[in-house]
């Protein structure tokens, strides 16, 4: 190399590192929709406080990503409806996502705290004198024991986020049916009503398409993802008295766990 040309050489300083996914055989699509999960992880964690998203390249250096990928998948989360996309505006967070805790049982109003004014629409709100026979297996009802049925929307702010049904032990739900089921959660109605603190609860998360009832409720469209909880909380004593199935606006929440490793 003679010298004018090791001194160009120099002057475009270090070659620039190119991370390996970036030549990766996998198709764009694919690396798109990581980069479109990982952006969706930073939004759900609270990372852009503000609601706008930094450029495409301050994401790029900061996913490890190429410019190409991020711009691609700010388009899939544009086709979704969590972000917006404005010329001379930048990109911006349209719904907002809330977290909620799976290592400790609190209502989802409680979880919903502080992120805005809950509410909740009470769509029923009566005596059930014949409930779903799993229901009446859960709260380990005699055959032709009456309960409770409370059904509600959960809004933020005014905005749908989660159905909630719930059967309670008639003992327990007649008092419940007397309390502020509008602006309380469902816990603290409970417990006013027992005069103590509840007990322990058994979940189940999975993953589900929202029926056209839902759906409507919810302010999603007919097959839209769900996450569906089903929830059997007990008393102290460990007696079971509230059954709740919520299915909950998958881009809406994110459920979170602190999970600590023991002996077995």
């Amino acid at each position: 190399m003679d010298e004018s040309a090791g001194s160009a050489a120099r002057s475009r300083g270090p070659a620039r590192r190119i991370p390996p996914e970036w030549v990766s055989s996998r198709p764009r699509a694919e690396r798109a929709r990581r980069v479109a999960e990982d952006v969706r992880q930073l939004i759900s964690s609270g990372r852009f406080p503000d609601g706008a998203l930094p450029d495409e390249r301050t994401l790029a250096g900061r996913l490890d990503a190429s410019r190409n990928a991020v711009r691609e998948a700010l388009g899939l989360l544009r086709d979704e409806g969590l972000v917006t996309r404005r010329r001379g505006v930048g990109t911006v967070v349209v719904t907002p996502t809330y977290g909620h805790g799976l290592d400790r049982l609190a209502g989802l109003a409680e979880a919903l705290e502080g992120y805005g004014t809950v509410t909740n629409e009470v769509l029923a709100a009566e005596a059930a004198a014949d409930p779903p026979a799993e229901v009446a297996e859960r709260l380990n009802l005699m055959a032709g024991a009456t309960a409770v049925r409370v059904e509600r929307v959960r809004r933020v702010d005014g905005e749908p986020v989660s159905l909630d049904t719930t059967y309670l032990t008639a003992g327990v739900g007649r008092d419940v049916l007397r309390g502020d089921l509008e602006n309380r959660d469902i816990f603290a109605v409970i417990e006013e009503a027992i005069g103590g603190p509840l007990g322990r609860a058994d979940i189940e998360v999975r993953a589900a398409s929202a029926d056209p009832r839902t759906a409507e409720l919810l302010g999603i469209r007919p097959g839209d993802p769900v996450f569906v909880i089903d929830r059997l909380t007990r008393l102290a004593d460990g007696t079971p008295v509230d059954a709740e199935i919520l299915r909950i606006r998958a881009d809406r929440l994110t459920l979170r766990a602190t999970l600590h490793r023991g002996l077995r």
